[in-house]
């Protein structure tokens, strides 16, 4: 499976969680938010993580301008994060681009690995 990291901010400890989570099973690229989106969109990638401060905007924008909002998720904003039940149902509702606040990627990105690698 492979996975690129865009957003904002926090992309090299992002990338680290993913492949810490993911080991063998995952590759982990580092791409600006335009060149993740189009690898997602062109199959070159499969999914796309991204944090900034805001879990929408910076984290998804070029995903949802490329991808359409039907294949994105912002799984927390400030002061508001998805249930792990909400969270494995964006993951395994076949969404491909998953956007969050850097201050929850410790909750959210062990959630959505967990869904991808079953």
């Amino acid at each position: 499976m492979k996975i690129v990291v865009g957003g904002q901010i926090d992309k090299k400890e992002l990338a680290n969680m993913v492949e810490s989570i993911g080991g063998d099973k995952v590759e982990v690229e580092i791409k600006s938010d335009l060149e993740a989106a189009m690898a997602v969109k062109n199959g070159v990638a499969d999914y796309y993580l991204g944090a900034c401060n805001t879990g929408g905007g910076g984290a998804l924008g070029m995903a949802i301008a490329l991808l359409g909002r039907d294949n994105t998720s912002t799984l927390s904003m400030p002061g508001s994060l998805k249930s792990e039940t909400d969270i494995r149902h964006e993951v395994s509702s076949g969404k491909k681009a998953f956007g969050f606040t850097a201050q929850h990627m410790d909750k959210v990105v062990p959630i959505i690995m967990d869904e991808l690698l079953k």
